[in-house]
């Protein structure tokens, strides 16, 4: 596998990234991990789903890490919880709340969840050049995609702690919900990694508006993050740098 990765959790979504690529040819698929490599303006780079949550996110990274792997970013589709974004528009993630569990096994809550500056730089640097309507900021991750996102259980069960989270995240500057992020986060800190996120948004939980779109947007803006990517590592070995920063390209 190359160096830098997509991470979608849908494994049908690796097909559709696929289709944007050069030369791509399948390489496994077991249980929720399709994978699969090619490239994209000459640069190469892989695609491993996921599946849903923290858990298969953290034997991908673990798995992909362990082989070389070092770029990561989250290619998937979330819920806004503040009303002026609308469905089909793409949320970039600097940060996530750790509302589920998995990043907890590997270090204490309060460790900080964020993505690394290089990736997040070069997924707005993309979204501009294809003049997507995107937003940047902190999301919110959990390990439920009903309770735990505020949504009643069956036969309407919501504990009283869940009753008022959406307004709580929205106060707090929270942009969206969704399951993968803080573990990808946490994860490529801890193990000197680097990663990002992209996500189209499917649904806005203020609005109850739910629309499958922004997929291929999603996908291209992370397409085209690492091709920037890749220009910028390249610059930094020019200028014998190890951080990329926008005065090195001068």
């Amino acid at each position: 596998m190359p160096r830098y990765v997509l991470l979608p959790g849908d494994p049908d979504r690796v097909d559709e990234i696929c289709s944007f690529l050069n030369g791509s040819s399948a390489i496994s698929s077991h249980r929720e991990f399709k994978i699969a490599k090619g490239t994209y303006g000459g640069v190469e780079l892989g695609i491993c789903s996921t599946g849903i949550g923290g858990p298969s996110t953290a034997i991908a990274i673990e798995e992909l890490a362990s082989i070389g792997c070092d770029t990561f970013i989250r290619v998937g589709s979330t819920g806004a919880i503040n009303k002026d974004i609308g469905c089909g528009e793409l949320i970039v993630n600097t940060s996530s709340v750790n509302l589920g569990g998995t990043a907890k096994e590997y270090v204490r809550a309060e460790y900080p969840s964020c993505s690394n500056h290089e990736v997040t730089l070069a997924l707005i640097q993309s979204c501009e050049l294809n003049n997507f309507h995107y937003h940047v900021g902190i999301g919110a991750s959990t390990d439920s995609f009903y309770v735990g996102q505020a949504r009643p259980a069956l036969n309407g069960y919501i504990p009283s702690d869940k009753e008022n989270l959406i307004e709580d995240l929205r106060d707090a500057n929270v942009l969206n919900f969704e399951m993968e992020a803080s573990t990808l986060f946490t994860l490529s800190n801890l193990f000197g990694l680097r990663s990002g996120s992209v996500c189209a948004v499917y649904a806005n939980r203020e609005t109850d508006v739910f629309e499958v779109k922004g997929e291929s947007d999603a996908i291209l803006s992370a397409l085209g993050a690492v091709k920037i990517l890749n220009e910028w590592d390249n610059a930094k070995i020019y200028r014998n740098k190890r951080f990329f920063y926008p005065g090195l390209l001068k």
